[in-house]
């Protein structure tokens, strides 16, 4: 461990070297989804939201959203631990790393989590709108009577 450190071969979680490597295999790992992979399970608009290498590069986990019910995300995933092989070879062949990491796809439900949000904050102010708008009539009623 010593000559490792005196070598500068650990690299730290938020180095800027994991921090490049990181945002190099999310953009070939969503290259070869989108276009290299043929198989009729995974949903084509699946992106990859993020990816998290680990500091000895042999892990790597990559946020997974897919546009679609339940059956499509769980098709979809299916769909990549299958061909986790030879996506791993094709990230061998696009980028030069000492070690190709294991890819572990996890689902990332904060696309859909903002969506729903954004539809609960919609029908509140739809809501509140509407509740105005019925309370404007009885005010100016009262207000016709005191002249």
């Amino acid at each position: 461990m010593e000559s490792a450190r005196k070598w500068g071969l650990n690299m730290r979680k938020n180095s800027i070297k994991n921090t490049r490597i990181n945002g190099e295999v999310q953009r070939v790992l969503a290259e070869i989804i989108r276009s290299g992979i043929k198989d009729p399970r995974i949903a084509p608009l699946t992106s990859v939201v993020s990816v998290e290498v680990a500091p000895d590069m042999k892990t790597c986990k990559a946020w997974i959203s897919v546009l679609g019910d339940e059956k499509a995300i769980e098709d979809t995933l299916a769909g990549l631990q299958s061909a986790s092989g030879f996506i791993k070879s094709r990230l061998a062949k696009e980028i030069n790393l000492r070690n190709t990491p294991e890819i572990r796809f996890v689902m990332d439900q904060s696309i859909a989590y903002g969506v729903s949000m954004s539809k609960k904050i919609d029908e509140v102010n739809r809501s509140l709108k509407e509740a105005e708008e019925n309370r404007k009539p009885e005010e100016n009623a009262k207000s016709l009577e005191e002249e």
